[in-house]
């Protein structure tokens, strides 16, 4: 069985999709429709940058988006490896989700770009600038990143945010209590705590004005069916009722990105290859999750053909 995955926020980077969209005009077709639906040249900003415009929540979310849909265009259109014969689910990590339901039909291309520019700047504007931090934690499980957060919240917000995979947990609240946790991780016997270059503390409480804003969206454009089950973030269990998706995009913007345990759920129902999308982030989790799972990333166009090679 396979599992295609989407990378989330921190996959961006200046020349994303350039090489693609050279040598694709499938490519570049879904950057145009992106900048079309978003009236903004996004596709030169992740061709040229600068880093600093291109990390901005708001643009990096859409970005990431059409770089896996366009890697995914290329696959089905080119080399014919279609998504809805190919995979038996998809997943992806927090706005990597929304790729996901778009991959499946649950969301257009530009309904998926135009909800997750205002997820962006919903959750950019949820909370003041310095007021929220998040920070990984290398070295912690699960049990100790909780213990952590409750240690350092203190009266103020600080929760696990992301279960990344079983040596890395991502915490999030109010800055003076990541930035305790930090000093605190040591003495909960993790090897270390690392603030994270973000400018909001995502999927924690946080983030509640943001989740407001989105169920608003989510109401006005919600997802339609999708071609094949996808795993959820917040419940890490496998969801098939766009009904019910609308209600856990909503609570994944305040709640944990259940990552871990989303793979271990595919992998104990089946899943034994996980083919990342558009980046080389999902891949190497899913290895450190569960060795045994076969994973690939597509980015180039030589990695696409030699998934299509190994598909025929």
């Amino acid at each position: 069985m396979i599992a295609f995955i989407f990378p989330g926020q921190g996959s961006q980077k200046v020349g994303m999709g350039a090489d693609l969209a050279e040598a694709s005009a499938y490519a570049r077709e879904v950057f145009e429709e992106v900048d079309e639906a978003l009236k903004q040249n996004l596709s030169g900003l992740m061709r040229e940058g600068p880093e600093s415009e291109l990390t901005m929540t708001a643009n990096a979310q859409p970005a990431i988006m059409a770089n896996s849909l366009a890697t995914l265009r290329v696959l089905e259109k080119e080399f014919d490896v279609v998504l809805a014969e190919k995979a038996d689910c998809v997943a992806g990590h927090s706005l990597g989700e929304y790729s996901a339901l778009c991959a499946t039909g649950a969301f257009s291309l530009t309904e998926t770009a135009k909800l997750l520019r205002l997820r962006g700047i919903a959750m950019q504007d949820a909370v003041p600038i310095g007021l929220g931090a998040m920070a990984a934690l290398l070295g912690a499980d699960i049990e100790k990143a909780t213990a952590l957060a409750e240690a350092a919240a203190q009266g103020q917000v600080c929760e696990v945010a992301n279960d990344n995979d079983p040596g890395q947990v991502v915490i999030s609240g109010h800055a003076e209590a990541i930035d305790l946790a930090i000093e605190l991780a040591k003495v909960h016997g993790i090897k270390r705590g690392i603030k994270l270059p973000v400018s909001a503390p995502f999927h924690c409480s946080l983030m509640q004005p943001a989740a407001t804003r989105m169920k608003l969206a989510l109401n006005n454009t919600p997802p339609r069916a999708f071609t094949v089950p996808l795993y959820a973030n917040v419940t890490a269990s496998r969801v098939t009722d766009p009904a019910q998706e609308r209600d856990y995009l909503v609570e994944q913007i305040t709640g944990r990105v259940r990552w871990r345990e989303s793979v271990l759920a595919m992998r104990e129902a089946g899943v034994d290859k996980f083919v990342e999308l558009g980046g080389k982030v999902l891949s190497p989790m899913v290895g450190r999750i569960d060795k045994d799972a076969e994973t690939e990333s597509l980015v180039t166009m030589d990695d696409l053909e030699s998934f299509a090679k190994g598909s025929a």
